[in-house]
């Protein structure tokens, strides 16, 4: 049977990601990754209604999966500009580099995501990001991701204990079965629209959802198709 959402609350789920400038390294070190997990939960307490469900922070890149409340999509454009700027200026001052220049390669890259089958393939696809590149053996090893921080009670720094009190669980319920679903290698289909989603911003659902949605938020379908519903 489809899992469908708990309830509907009048907005989206969206993925964000963003990239060092030139695919630059943004985190070289353990300090690097708390640094911006402290952003991130600084963040969030201040937009509690941003709803964090999923992400994934790698060597040059990071994904987010939010569940904004009712009414609160636009919190996001908020809360990732002071992530954005504030982790910005942390990492130059640490490393002594004030006033040099831009870390990302531009604003955070966003798409709508529908509430059933398709929210579980994104957090599925952000948490075995790590995997996917071979950075370790399996998903859950990876210790900046929110599969890891859901599977752990001690051990961590408060940097990741205050994030791990601020993530929420999705609208979608989690299969008992996600640990082996994560670590299961996605079909081609599924990464080639998921990151047609990411390259073009476009709705992530299906071919009916994705066009109303697209309507309703202004967002130009380009290029041949329509996202496909994926299985």
């Amino acid at each position: 049977m489809p899992r469908t959402a708990r309830h509907t609350p009048g907005g989206y789920c969206y993925h964000v990601i963003n990239r060092g400038v030139g695919r630059m390294q943004l985190f070289d070190d353990e300090g690097d990754y708390l640094a911006f997990v402290r952003v991130l939960g600084e963040g969030l307490g201040r937009h509690p209604e941003a709803r964090l469900i999923a992400y994934c922070l790698m060597p040059n890149h990071w994904h987010l999966v939010f569940w904004p409340k009712r009414g609160a999509d636009t919190v996001l454009s908020e809360l990732m500009r002071r992530v954005g700027t504030t982790h910005v200026r942390r990492w130059h001052a640490h490393r002594h580099s004030s006033g040099g220049g831009p870390i990302y390669q531009g604003r955070f890259k966003h798409f709508p995501i529908q509430e059933d089958e398709h929210l579980l393939t994104v957090c599925r696809y952000v948490e075995r990001n790590a995997l996917r590149a071979k950075l370790v053996e399996r998903a859950e090893l990876w210790r900046w991701s929110s599969l890891w921080l859901r599977r752990h009670t001690g051990g961590m720094e408060n940097e990741e204990q205050a994030l791990q009190s601020l993530l929420v669980d999705g609208p979608v319920p989690l299969p008992r079965i996600w640990l082996a679903l994560v670590n299961k290698p996605q079909t081609q289909a599924e990464l080639d629209a998921l990151r047609q989603s990411v390259a073009k911003g476009r709705p992530y659902g299906t071919s009916n959802w994705s066009e109303r949605t697209a309507d309703r938020l202004g967002i130009t379908l380009r290029g041949p198709g329509r996202p496909k519903k994926t299985q």
